[in-house]
């Protein structure tokens, strides 16, 4: 049997002598520093409180922390105005009162957010909607819009999130002959009109085939290993993926002679009105084709964003007319830029007069005495205005009529549509298309039903959320809403994540005449769109430089905010 000794705790679990060592220091260590003599404070500090200028505690007391502990060394770089102010300030100390012709403070988290975003575009659209989709629709500043119909939003969406009080279980779990008669729908270009109320949407077989029928688009190249959309800003993505043709020339001349071929096949069916639109996404831009009729213009247009001042000379020196619409038309000049587009302008002018100004120097012959800029400065001056919209939604271009053909055959020999070098090195850009064209590969985006169980007032409430991700063209938000209205009875909403180069596609073109709506839906009548769908994008797009980011739906009425 084990004796009892004083202080002694069996595999240390008690030590109860240590313990008592422990604040007996304590104790001896708070004495002490009790006891330590209090420096006395320099008059002119004195002087300075009485005055009641914002002062840092005096080391006899600073040097101490709680418990008589040394305090950590302060900061040498802090700032006297936005320092903490010292506990041993009484209670009944005056607040301060700001300075007059004093600046307010600055948001620099605003800032910072403005300046990520003209950095680095991709990264500001994947955190501005996680934080707006937890507010509701009407707590923003931005002004909302009310229709029976969603304006028409040319951009390309990355990920669809709609939420309802009714769930959206009739959209998981296809059976065999659904899917198949939603995919033979989709081929054959059948129009689906869906009543606008569905009692029960899991009976309902029209409906599911219908979503089938909407998820479905045409890719080309078709690589399963390797993500192809989104492509500006992809790097990332595609790192550590295997890319065998990025050093093989035979490979890349193969897989650009195929891109070639569908790229002429696309632009075919797009001039023969038997294809709406279709994209063309490069690692550096991205291009819109759309047919004559749509966004309100009579003859075929082609959207480029963004764009360097590189690619624009050589688009001039291929001999391609182009525009750029947010810096030529004058309303939409005061709208972007405001006052400083206007000092640039006198700058430029100013720039002129300047090279006009050095004739007289030598009228006098003290030309070659007098230093004077070169013809380059004077040059590399002119365009500097046009070297910092690149890369930015205001560097967008326009193409229209025949150009297009031209510019079709400058992006198939143009040798820096495709990367040299990185995880795409020599791979053609994806082209992305509602219809089938020749050798196009058809996907399906993907779509997923979860349940949650959300707080309310009197206890928890079912939310149900629809998910749908891929590259979401405008005709499929278009197909996904109008079959929501009927299975949801009216009611919903949605957060869009759209791909931010390609929100400057819904600018206004300038129109040269005013098309008939009939003459239009007639003569596209074999696209491949359904009739509401049509209707709509032959509008002209209201959004400008920003696209749909929210959107309910309550009563049959959309509500919008962009």
């Amino acid at each position: 049997m084990a004796l009892s000794v004083p202080g002694y705790s069996p595999s240390f679990k008690r030590p109860p002598e240590k313990l008592r060592l422990r604040r007996k220091r304590a104790r001896s260590s708070g004495a002490a520093a009790s006891q330590a003599p209090e420096l006395p404070e320099p008059a002119a500090r004195r002087a300075a409180l009485a005055a009641g200028l914002p002062l840092r505690p005096f080391p006899a007391a600073a040097g101490r922390g709680p418990g008589g502990r040394p305090a950590a060394p302060r900061n040498p770089f802090a700032r006297l105005d936005n320092c903490p102010r010292a506990s041993s300030e009484g209670a009944d100390a005056r607040p301060r009162r700001p300075q007059e012709g004093s600046a307010p403070p600055l948001d620099y988290k605003r800032e910072n957010d403005s300046l990520l975003e003209e950095l680095f575009p991709e990264k500001t659209t994947i955190s501005e909607p996680s934080e707006t989709q937890h507010l509701s629709f009407f707590e923003s500043d931005t002004p909302s819009s009310e229709s029976t119909e969603l304006p028409v939003d040319w951009s390309i969406k990355t990920r669809l999130l709609f939420t309802s009080s009714q769930p959206f279980t009739w959209a998981d779990h296809l059976k065999a002959q659904e899917e198949a008669q939603g995919l033979i729908q989709h081929c054959r270009a059948v129009e689906v009109t869906l009543p606008p109320n569905i009692q029960d949407p899991k009976l309902s077989t029209e409906l599911r085939c219908a979503f089938q029928q909407s998820l479905v688009y045409w890719l080309h190249p078709a690589l399963s290993w390797l993500p192809l959309f989104p492509r500006v800003g992809a790097d990332r993505k595609m790192a550590g993926k295997t890319s065998p043709w990025s050093n093989d020339e035979a490979l890349q001349h193969i897989l650009m002679s195929d891109w070639s071929v569908s790229f002429t096949s696309l632009y075919n069916l797009l001039k023969t009105k038997l294809c709406p639109y279709f994209y063309v996404c490069t690692y550096q831009f991205t291009v819109l084709f759309r047919a004559a009729g749509l966004a309100g213009s009579d003859v075929i247009t082609a959207v480029l964003s963004p764009t360097t001042r590189g690619l624009r000379e050589a688009m001039k020196n291929e001999g391609i007319e182009f525009s750029l619409p947010l810096i030529e038309e004058n309303a939409l000049k005061k709208k972007v830029y405001g006052t400083s587009l206007g000092h640039r302008e006198e700058q430029a002018g100013s720039d002129e007069d300047e090279e006009e100004s050095f004739s007289w120097l030598e009228e006098m012959g003290v030309q070659d005495k007098i230093k004077k800029p070169d013809i380059l400065s004077i040059k590399l001056r002119k365009e500097r205005h046009e070297i910092q919209m690149d890369h930015r939604p205001e560097s967008v271009v326009l193409v229209k009529g025949i150009n297009t053909f031209t510019l079709l055959n400058f992006l198939i020999n143009c040798k820096s549509l495709v990367s040299t070098s990185g995880v795409q090195a020599g791979l053609p850009p994806t082209l992305l298309s509602p219809v089938a064209f020749r050798g196009a590969t058809m996907q399906m985006l993907k779509a997923r039903s979860v349940s949650v169980k959300t707080q309310a007032l009197s206890g928890y409430k079912d939310q149900f959320s629809l998910e749908i991700t891929g590259p979401v063209m405008p005709h499929a938000l278009h197909s996904v809403t109008m079959l929501l209205k009927s299975s949801q009875n009216g009611s919903f909403s949605a957060v869009l994540y759209p791909h931010e180069p390609t929100t400057v596609f819904n600018i206004c073109l300038p129109l040269s005449k005013v098309l008939e709506k009939e003459v239009v839906h007639k003569e596209l009548a074999n696209c491949g769109l359904h009739t509401e769908t049509l209707k709509q994008f032959s509008q002209i797009p209201v959004l400008g430089k920003s696209s749909l980011r929210n959107v309910e739906m309550s009563d049959y009425n959309y509500k919008w905010r962009s």
